[in-house]
């Protein structure tokens, strides 16, 4: 195995990956609260995860990637109703058509932005009984009490022996400051305790039977249990938004330490923000856009479509660990980027091999790895595909050769690197931009045959005006083709 590095929240430094088990890979990534569909941000987790995911297996590791559905339990931030079942009162639907609804969308959007699926995907309300064991032995351990039906964990308590705030570095005096759980707030011993049972209000919907009142679970909780029972008491990789940190991840950690006894993860990473336009995402202010309508066209902050591979390479292009701001402007600058990096791939199948080498193929190879190696550095690895375009370029004007050997060998790299692992997929095979490579089609056979009977002055026009919008017309022996500049 190649060495690997990642970048450990916990220990606030990057460090030589080292599995609990050689060859094996346990990690497990937070997914959606599923009453709303899932905003441009979560997507962009999604995928650097995704990413991850792909690189692991092709290092040729056995992985077990586990990511939630919360279809209950996440509280809202002034009241005793989760957001689920606040939506089902707005719909006028049952708590679990919100589920499925939500659900079927997140799914189709993660397909669409061409993610592997992950190996288990289990449900909050598939491991009630699970949370509900996990309450007890909590409270078995002097670390939880019981208040009017509703259970709490004594963060207090728990730093007596424990650090909680181990993850985020935060003092726990000033904890409150940020806490997703501030309502019961009269019920609890400290402000910083959060819920773990929560007793349900009569009117609220999801609701199950526990020894303690008819309620809910907390929404810390689920991720806890579901990650152990799957992934064992000590796993790899937890990963999830820089936005989950604190409190969440920081109350799995304390959770997980009362029930097991040991640190439950060696690796946590975190994904930083996405913004718009250069300030954060909002529904309210009208600076927000759906992962849907990028592809639809339908939000009114973009110019035209973009293909799912396109926000995907434009993802790409930054580091999953820094903020990334999304405009049209930069989704217009990544299509061109991916749009050179398809066409350089499709100019690679028509070259032909030569006697001998002027590029050193294994080298780039190296570079490659080394990025991708080095904490998942995409943008270094980009950087170093489009010198293999470069190269490509210059094999096709004759610049540059190389053998048969080599030459497979640089087919194979892009194949690795662009398709396997960075998950793009050719503008071609995309539905967003089969339209466009029709048209293109058409354009240069009208202007081949302007040039045929003689009406260059047409056929200059064409070539002119095209690359005014960014498109170059290169005329060959073989005909003509096109490329965004």
């Amino acid at each position: 195995m190649r060495e690997l590095k990642i970048y450990n929240t916990l220990k606030a430094e990057k460090e030589v990956f080292k599995p609990i088990t050689e060859g094996f890979i346990g990690m497990y990534v937070c997914g959606p609260t599923v009453y709303d569909n899932i905003h441009l941000g979560n997507v962009r987790t999604f995928i650097s995860f995704d990413m991850i995911y792909r690189y692991l297996l092709h290092l040729g590791y056995k992985v077990r990637y586990v990511r939630n559905i919360t279809d209950a339990g996440h509280l809202t931030d002034h009241n005793t109703e989760d957001k689920i079942t606040t939506k089902a009162r707005l719909e006028q639907l049952e708590p679990m058509e919100v589920v499925q609804k939500y659900t079927v969308d997140f799914h189709e959007v993660l397909k669409q932005y061409n993610l592997l699926p992950p190996s288990i995907e289990p449900t909050a309300t598939g491991h009630i009984v699970e949370q509900i064991e996990a309450i007890q032995t909590i409270l078995e351990s002097g670390i939880a009490y019981v208040v009017n039906g509703s259970v709490y964990f004594d963060v207090l308590k728990y730093n007596e022996t424990e650090n909680y705030g181990i993850l985020s570095k935060q003092v726990i005096e000033y904890g409150i400051e940020n806490t997703r759980e501030l309502d019961g707030q009269s019920d609890k011993k400290n402000p910083q305790d959060f819920a773990l049972w929560k007793k349900a209000e009569e009117n609220h919907i999801q609701r199950w039977n526990s020894p303690w009142s008819v309620g809910f679970p907390g929404w810390h909780l689920e991720c806890t249990v579901m990650s152990t029972k799957y992934l064992g008491s000590q796993f790899d990789i937890h990963g999830g938004g820089m936005d989950l940190k604190f409190p969440h991840h920081e109350c799995e950690i304390a959770q997980a330490q009362v029930c097991n006894h040991k640190t439950p993860v060696n690796y946590w990473m975190h994904t930083n923000m996405l913004n718009l336009n250069g300030k954060k995402m909002s529904k309210s202010t009208g600076n927000s856009i759906l992962p849907s309508e990028i592809y639809t066209g339908t939000n009114p902050l973009l110019s035209k479509t973009y293909s799912p591979s396109v926000s995907r390479f434009f993802m790409m292009q930054a580091h999953y660990s820094s903020i990334l701001d999304l405009s049209d402007s930069a989704l217009l600058s990544a299509e061109k980027g991916f749009l050179k990096l398809m066409n350089a791939i499709e100019t690679l199948e028509q070259i032909s091999a030569a006697d001998i080498s002027t590029y050193d193929v294994n080298a780039l190879e190296e570079k490659c790895y080394a990025a991708m190696s080095d904490d998942f550095n995409t943008p270094i690895l980009i950087a170093h595909l489009f010198d293999g375009v470069r190269i490509i370029n210059s094999l096709k004007s004759g610049k540059e050769s190389l053998n048969i050997s080599d030459l497979e060998q640089l087919k194979t790299i892009f194949n690795i690197f662009v398709t396997d692992i960075l998950g793009f997929i050719s503008h071609k095979e995309s539905n967003g931009n089969d339209l466009t490579n029709n048209i293109m089609e058409l354009v240069l056979q009208l202007r081949g045959n302007a040039k045929k009977s003689g009406d260059f002055d047409t056929a200059d026009l064409i070539r002119n005006e095209l690359d005014k919008v960014g498109v170059q017309i290169k005329d060959g022996r073989e005909g003509s083709s096109w490329e965004v500049k």
